[in-house]
């Protein structure tokens, strides 16, 4: 890219994949997909709050600012302003649900499990969204990456159960919504490809992306 000495914006990874699981307990992930996690609030948005406020405000007890605010979905928010009328600032960063509220939302499992593959190392982070991007905490997924005449070849295999947090327990007779999104020659952050919404299954004929026995 231009806008970036040396053009690449991620130098480490020349590509990156990450997808997104969840159910329709999730509001708009049957439709929205990872756009249901994205807000006007978030770091890089023009309603982000600088970094002494958010650091000063009782959300900095729960979430790690340290990278600014990442995506959440609406489950882990009391409110979200949308329209913005008045002056409002859109987005609903402060208004965060308290840790037990949280809990629970989790254990309902309504959150987004996130997984991403970093081809510079060849490393899959296995995490999710709830109140924020997190990482790290599942050990679900097992991806590996081969690039072969200009073409990258992707496997990737999934635990259908782990009982970790931020693992979707998938069932075999449930549909699921998966969406995908590419980060290609070296971008990073909004520079990315992303798939429409998708379902996946099990020996489903409901299913746009169904997982068949071996």
């Amino acid at each position: 890219v231009p806008f970036v000495e040396g053009g690449k914006m991620d130098p480490e990874n020349p590509m990156k994949l990450a997808l997104m699981l969840a159910t329709n307990e999730v509001k708009y992930a049957d439709r929205a997909g990872c756009w249901g996690t994205c807000h006007h609030d978030l770091r890089s948005m023009p309603h982000t709050p600088d970094a002494e406020t958010a650091g000063g405000s009782p959300v900095a007890q729960q979430l790690d600012l340290s990278q600014g605010l990442t995506k959440y979905i609406e489950e882990s928010r009391s409110k979200i302003e949308v329209k913005g009328r008045r002056g409002k600032k859109r987005g609903g960063w402060d208004k965060l649900k308290s840790a037990d509220e949280l809990q629970a939302e989790m254990d309902a499992h309504k959150y987004m499990e996130l997984v991403r593959y970093k081809s510079g190392k060849g490393e899959t982070e296995d995490g999710h969204i709830l109140e924020q991007r997190n990482m790290s905490g599942g050990d679900a997924a097992e991806m590996t990456a081969s690039l072969q005449d200009g073409v990258w070849t992707l496997v990737m295999k999934r635990k259908l159960q782990t009982n970790k947090p931020g693992d979707l327990p998938l069932a075999k007779d449930q549909l699921y919504n998966i969406g995908f999104a590419i980060h290609d020659d070296y971008s990073n952050a909004r520079f990315h490809h992303v798939s429409l919404g998708y379902k996946l299954g099990f020996d489903s004929d409901k299913a746009e992306i169904n997982a068949t026995a071996q």
